[in-house]
């Protein structure tokens, strides 16, 4: 019981840690916002459990869209954020058993999550305003992705390296 406990404090830090990142530094883009939330996000995946990343990436993530106004995106956001912890986590754990580098690893399922979320959201806004004009918003979102995943391979290695967090099955 004492361990999830701590899983549970773990996953409500990261979904903190996810919400404010998104809502910190938000740049605006045609539809929403660029934010630096994608990093906790894959963090999240690479850290915990795949329930508890799931967990911290879809709520951290789709409680900043509510309390930053963008609340109509809440429920992709919970869904494409979940789904991009879980290959993150999925991710690392198939490459490493291949005997993949763990970088090549982080770089791969990292690359893969963050596409995902581009093609997420492209299909989304596509629905609401059209495609043509959702296309728009794919070079902000790939920006987005990548300093995502080059701050999030930074911080787990930072973690990993002072043993802060253990990577569960």
């Amino acid at each position: 019981m004492k361990n999830k406990a701590k899983d549970v404090v773990i996953t409500a830090m990261m979904a903190s840690l996810i919400c404010v990142a998104t809502m910190i530094i938000k740049i605006p883009t045609s539809f929403g916002y660029i934010n630096l939330g994608d990093c906790f996000v894959l963090l999240a995946g690479w850290a915990l459990s795949p329930l508890y990343g799931f967990c911290a990436a879809a709520i951290g993530s789709a409680l900043a869209d509510v309390f930053s106004g963008y609340a109509m995106y809440a429920p992709v956001t919970f869904i494409v954020k979940g789904i991009m912890a879980l290959i993150a986590f999925y991710g690392v754990k198939l490459l490493t058993t291949k005997k993949c580098n763990e970088l090549v690893s982080l770089i791969t399922c990292g690359a893969t999550a963050e596409i995902l979320m581009i093609l997420g959201y492209f299909v989304f806004e596509g629905i609401l305003y059209g495609f043509i004009a959702s296309a728009a918003n794919i070079p902000f979102n790939a920006i987005q992705g990548i300093v995502g995943l080059i701050l999030g391979i930074l911080l787990f290695k930072i973690f990993k390296k002072n043993n802060f967090f253990t990577t569960k099955e």
